[in-house]
């Protein structure tokens, strides 16, 4: 017998539980959060301390609730979330309990759902899987045996962390290029590997990158008019916020590389490709304002000429004549940060609920198992359902479903 009965389990005290909860709380819906640790633990204990938000403080909402702040066009730091959630926690208030981890889900005998925790078992009539789609870093496992000092972005921390001399950072995604430019900013000599990825801009014809993707309704696009593009916009909230490009990296005197294809006895071979990348991002970049540019004629819109904007630097030398080895030893490098991204682990529910490759089945959060949900992955059913401001219209949807199955 399950040591207590509940109607609808929460599982996950992050952004996406609280909302889920609020949303429940709305429709007079009981229910219990459990959170393993703390209320947004991750952004507590995994984000390194110079992190900048990389959505303007406007654009920053969870439902009912407004993010203070004193300037609408900063960037906040992650203290700023983190007091904002709690803030939202507060406002909510909802029936919680922290430092209580899932260890299992499984189907109860007849319907509904068995949760085995570190605390008991509890049953319930429906689930939300609410944990987020950041729950373990993804690392090559190239230099499992070097004696180099390795740390995925997620337990990077800041510079002093690290021991001295060069480091690589593999990985050139928002997280990569953000830990780049703060390394290169404190002095070090920093290697970065960039493959492909989507370059876009921070601001445009004078509004920031957020304010198009809503204006023009992209952020609403669904994961079926998306297609199979997976790559995340490399974009910046650090330093006033500003558009990323990796040449202007190079000037400042960092030095970039292929995509990391091999290793062998702390010898990196490097894939050549490195200037096709930058011209793939380019083309992504520059698609993009072309939509903006598109977008505004249509619409008669005011908005001034930006012509800076396509404005691109030469390819440096480390492009033009690019590394084939890094040789880490002869480098100096004594640290890598792996930016190398991050995958899902449902491996506790024992539900067939997921894929070959461990990533959730679902139609907008809703699977195919009744009464199982999943809420805050990215793409849940469009681009903004892992936004703050996103995660509110995806928990409604499923409120709304649960309370029908009542």
């Amino acid at each position: 017998m399950p040591d207590e009965k509940i109607e609808t389990l929460v599982i996950g005290g992050g952004q996406a539980g609280l909302v889920m909860s609020h949303r429940l709380k709305q429709r007079g819906l009981p229910h219990l959060v459990l959170e393993r640790h703390r209320i947004a633990e991750r952004w507590r204990s995994e984000r390194w301390n110079g992190l900048k938000f990389q959505f303007p403080n406007w654009s920053v909402r969870l439902p009912d609730f407004p993010f203070p702040h004193s300037d609408p066009d900063a960037f906040s730091d992650t203290n700023a979330i983190i007091r904002y959630i709690e803030a939202y926690a507060d406002f909510v208030a909802p029936p919680i309990r922290c430092g209580v981890a899932v260890t299992r889900l499984s189907r109860r005998d007849g319907a509904g759902f068995i949760a085995e925790t570190d605390n008991g078992t509890i049953a319930a009539d429906n689930v939300v899987v609410a944990t987020g789609p950041y729950q373990r870093g993804l690392v090559p496992d190239l230099l499992r045996d070097h004696p180099v000092f390795q740390v995925h972005a997620s337990s990077y921390k800041n510079p002093e962390q690290l021991p001295p001399g060069a480091v690589l950072v593999a990985g050139a995604g928002a997280s990569g290029a953000q830990i780049a430019e703060e390394l290169l900013r404190a002095g070090r000599r920093v290697y970065l590997s960039v493959g492909r990825h989507r370059r876009l801009p921070r601001r445009y014809r004078g509004r920031d990158l957020i304010w198009w993707l809503a204006d023009m309704r992209l952020d609403q696009m669904t994961p079926e008019e998306r297609g199979s593009a997976r790559l995340g916009p490399v974009i910046s909230g650090a330093y006033g916020g500003r558009t990323i490009d990796f040449r202007d990296f190079a000037a400042d005197g960092m030095i970039l590389v292929g995509r990391i294809e091999a290793a062998q006895d702390g010898v990196i071979e490097i894939a050549p490709g490195l200037a096709e990348s930058l011209v793939d991002g380019d083309l992504v970049y520059q698609t993009f304002l072309n939509t903006v540019d598109e977008y505004v004629k249509r619409r008669g819109l005011e908005q001034p000429q930006d012509p800076d904007a396509r404005t691109t630097l030469s390819d440096p030398p480390c492009v033009t004549a690019p590394l084939t080895r890094l040789d880490l030893a002869a480098e100096d490098i004594s640290a890598v940060i792996w930016a190398t991204g991050y995958g899902v682990d449902f491996g506790w529910i024992d539900l067939p609920v997921t894929d070959d490759k461990g990533d959730a089945i679902h139609h907008n959060g809703i699977s195919e198992v009744p009464g199982l949900y999943f809420l805050g992955l990215q793409w849940l059913s469009k681009m903004n359902s892992s936004f703050l401001s996103g995660v509110g219209d995806d928990a409604a949807v499923l409120a709304d479903h649960i309370r029908a199955r009542r």
